[in-house]
């Protein structure tokens, strides 16, 4: 998230001297850095959409020869001034517009409405069209960015299979960025306080994958699962993409401190040579073993630690804020749907209380959640209950009825029949002149029995 007069302060490699950091300084620094005190409220949100060609053609955007070529155009183009926040470009050429954190979700929708519908025309001129869908049902994974970063943890992710580089080059989200809380919440209410909100938006999150699954298909074939973002991301190193474990009596910051230090590195940035790190080497063991474990290194700095955490991909990751990364990109203008949800349900004391009581029953069904959305039946009662709470409790306040209006028209389309975005035929989607979200992209695909995402992206079972 851009960092100009915000609030929320990602963690990125930092200029502090590259003297080596002690392992209690690790275990210090990380709670403080991940959990930083900030009263609810304050939103951001980071849009990733698909680059298709607005031409109708069935094919993806060229990402080879002219067209790769043409993609820093694309990105000047798009990024040439007027836009509050940032935009920039994934491994596979998707396009992320990252907001500035706004006072309340209504403010921030408002500026990224403002600035996608300022890079969509941009984009119309140059003949592309944005497109939210969790995963790209048309074109095979190819990684467009030259960077070092990218091409170790392509080499990484590919001891799972081709998930990972699915998971680089093919996928998009509505990720919501939320203030971590309080450690002390005093007279701010429950909901103020960091475990709650941290317990809370891993509570909703499976009954949340089911409601917003957006990615049935992948590379032209249908791949067996509602949300395949999410069932790919599942298929990836666990010690890097699942929620931490609390162990008794400890604190979700601790526990976030732990885990990160016993994750393998995933890269060591070198002034020469590739930026692979030994194969199951944990920053943890780094600390300790110095130049034991990797010669050609200085023993591991705060900078090197920063740069590891930007490395871990749980559902929620602490930033300082708290980063919501499971909900798959949305059709059309239902971007906005998802946030207000999560914050609603978030800073209302009764509705999140509300919320963990709903969701006990489907508590931690994420695999389930991504293969079956809502044609699970606990699922899809707690989704629609859910969506139904947030859509009362954005009713209360004037600034958010509009989105509580967004909500109950999501809910009556999809959500309460028992469907998601992911249940929707190419006909489902056309637009009033007849064409569709994705330009008929998706002309001419048909089901092909048995091959499922096993077949497509890795075993998942």
């Amino acid at each position: 998230m851009r960092t100009a007069d915000s609030v929320f302060t990602p963690i990125e490699p930092t200029a502090a001297p590259a003297s080596p950091i002690s392992e209690a300084a690790a275990e210090a620094w990380i709670p403080r850095t991940c959990f930083k005190n900030g009263p609810p409220g304050r939103v951001g949100l980071e849009l990733e959409l698909l680059v298709v060609d607005a031409r109708g053609s069935t094919s993806p955007v060229d990402t080879r020869g002219s067209g790769l070529r043409r993609r820093p155009v694309l990105l000047r183009e798009l990024a040439d001034g007027g836009l509050d926040g940032n935009l920039t470009v994934e491994p596979g050429g998707q396009v992320e517009l990252s907001s500035r954190p706004g006072p309340h979700l209504s403010h921030t929708v408002e500026v990224v409405r403002r600035d996608l519908a300022a890079i969509s025309r941009r984009a119309a001129r140059l003949g592309f069209r944005l497109v939210g869908e969790g995963v790209d049902p048309i074109a095979e994974p190819v990684r467009v960015l030259d960077d070092p970063r990218y091409a170790v943890m392509e080499r990484y992710f590919d001891r799972w299979g081709p998930a990972g580089r699915v998971m680089m080059c093919s996928t998009a989200s509505v990720q919501v960025n939320v203030e971590a809380g309080l450690s002390a919440p005093g007279r701010r209410g429950p909901s103020a306080a960091f475990g709650h909100r941290w317990n809370l938006l891993h509570a909703i999150g499976p009954a949340l994958v089911a409601a917003f699954a957006n990615s049935p298909r992948h590379a032209g074939r249908p791949t067996g699962w509602k949300s395949t973002r999410q069932a790919v991301w599942a298929t990836l190193d666990p010690a890097r993409t699942r929620a931490p474990r609390p162990r008794p009596g400890e604190d979700i910051a601790d526990t976030w401190a732990r885990c990160s230090l016993d994750t393998p590195v995933m890269i060591i940035r070198r002034d020469r040579g590739p930026w692979t790190a030994p194969a199951g080497l944990t920053f943890r063991e780094w600390i300790r073993q110095g130049r034991a474990a990797v010669p050609d290194r200085a023993a591991p700095s705060l900078d090197d630690l920063a740069y590891h955490l930007t490395t871990l991909f749980p559902p929620i990751r602490p930033r300082g804020h708290l980063e919501v990364r499971y909900i798959d990109a949305q059709p059309g203008p239902w971007w906005t749907v998802p946030p207000a949800v999560i914050t609603s349900l978030l800073d209302d004391d009764a509705a999140g209380q509300l919320a963990l009581e709903i969701t006990g029953p489907v508590r931690g069904r994420w695999r389930d959640a991504a293969r079956l959305g809502m044609a699970d039946p606990m699922l899809a009662r707690a989704a629609v209950e859910l969506l139904g709470l947030a859509a009362t409790v954005l009713a209360r306040e004037p600034r958010d009825r509009r989105l509580a209006g967004q909500v109950e028209g999501y809910l009556e389309r999809w959500t309460a029949r028992g469907r998601s975005p992911a249940d929707d035929t190419v006909a489902d989607r056309a637009e009033p002149d007849g064409r569709t979200e994705m330009d008929d992209r998706t002309d001419g695909l048909t089901d092909r029995p048995g091959e499922a995402v096993g077949e497509q992206i890795g075993d998942l079972s």
